[in-house]
């Protein structure tokens, strides 16, 4: 519970308050629970307390400093803070929801599984702050400095994310959504290329998204990959469509991106003309597919048609290595196949990723760069 006399002394004026603070910079500051609902806190000197489950309710701690003070749990629904310092506080599981935190210094803050819906949070630096599972459905972002901030497992939906730079994010594309939410064009603009999954889960539509890299002047850093399985092979098909799209590959894959009511050869047909690669998955259910064999003679056809690299071919069994005959002996002798037979296997699969996507990188001669 909170020190009784440190409470008290609190509420009586914040300037005596601080001169306390600066005459007993060794004491402990013990105000758990406390209930400061309601005070004017302004420029108060908090730093390093223990604010435990505080009650802090519509609280005015503009410019007040709160520099690694514990605020985990507590409520601060509301509150203003406004130019607070609150730089490597504990704000684990607070309660910020509708809070003013304008201008307010939260680098390295723990702000993690905190409620933060609807929080002003314009120009707010976060750099190195942890949001992750943090609830920023209708948080406002304008302008804010998120330089290494963490938002996995973080809830969006109405967030507006105005004149932000979220290149150095990370866990962009673990977030969950709840709806739509706002990216404006500068913040498109100084963020470069993002993860598509999170472009397609705050509501920019493909076609869009297509074409963001030549709204802004941004070179294309991949080629587009249609990929060509047996939908024997989906499971692994799914995860490395899954994974290429985080890493800004712009793939197509028939289940999510085939149209409904589409004539499946036709829109199949359309889809391979249409990207740069075919990443062709080698199994002993693909090599035997009159579909995959289809789609691999397209490919071919488009490589003699435009005399460039079209076959990516990789392989998930042994199947292909020992085949003598047909197409599939074609592919074993000709083209380098990657090796995902190991693919359960996380460092495994990691290793062989890495390099299909360094290969997938366009270089700056075919670019015209």
């Amino acid at each position: 519970m909170a020190d009784k006399e440190q409470l008290a002394s609190l509420w009586k004026r914040v300037q005596v308050w601080n001169q306390w603070r600066r005459d007993n910079p060794d004491e402990a500051i013990d105000l758990r629970s406390a209930n400061l609902s309601g005070a004017n806190l302004n420029y108060a000197d908090l730093s390093s307390a223990n604010l435990h489950c505080a009650d802090l309710n519509r609280t005015d701690l503009s410019d007040a400093n709160l520099n690694y003070a514990d605020l985990s749990s507590a409520n601060l629904h509301l509150a203003k803070f406004r130019d607070a310092k609150i730089s490597g506080a504990n704000l684990n599981r607070a309660d910020l929801s509708g809070a003013d935190l304008n201008d307010a210094d939260l680098s390295g803050a723990d702000l993690s599984n905190a409620l933060l819906g609807g929080t002003d949070l314009r120009s707010a630096d976060l750099s190195d702050a942890d949001l992750s599972g943090t609830d920023l459905s209708g948080a406002n972002l304008s302008g804010a400095d998120l330089n290494n901030a963490l938002l996995g497992d973080a809830l969006l939906g109405e967030t507006l994310f105005a004149d932000v730079d979220l290149s150095r994010v990370q866990g962009l594309t673990k977030c969950h959504y709840l709806g739509p939410s706002t990216l404006d064009h500068r913040t498109l603009s100084r963020s470069g290329q993002l993860p598509e999954s999170f472009l397609r889960g705050v509501g920019l539509p493909d076609t869009f998204i297509d074409y963001i890299p030549s709204l802004f002047n941004q070179p294309l850093q991949f080629y587009s990959c249609f990929i060509s399985y047996s939908h024997m092979d989906e499971a692994f098909a799914k995860r490395l469509h899954a994974d290429l799209q985080d890493k800004g590959v712009r793939c197509w894959y028939a289940p999510e991106d085939l149209p409904i009511g589409e004539k499946i050869r036709v829109g199949i047909d359309q889809a391979i003309r249409k990207h740069d690669k075919l990443l062709l998955i080698l199994s002993e259910h693909s090599v035997n597919s009159q579909w995959v064999e289809s789609e691999m003679e397209a490919a071919l056809e488009k490589e003699r048609e435009s005399h460039k690299l079209v076959l990516f071919p990789v392989r998930i069994d042994d199947t292909v290595m020992q085949n003598r005959d047909g197409w599939p002996r074609v592919v074993r002798n000709t083209r380098n196949i990657g090796n995902f037979c190991n693919w359960k296997d996380y460092d495994a699969y990691q290793q062989v990723f890495e390099r299909l996507v360094r290969d997938l990188k366009t270089s700056l001669a075919e670019r015209g760069d």
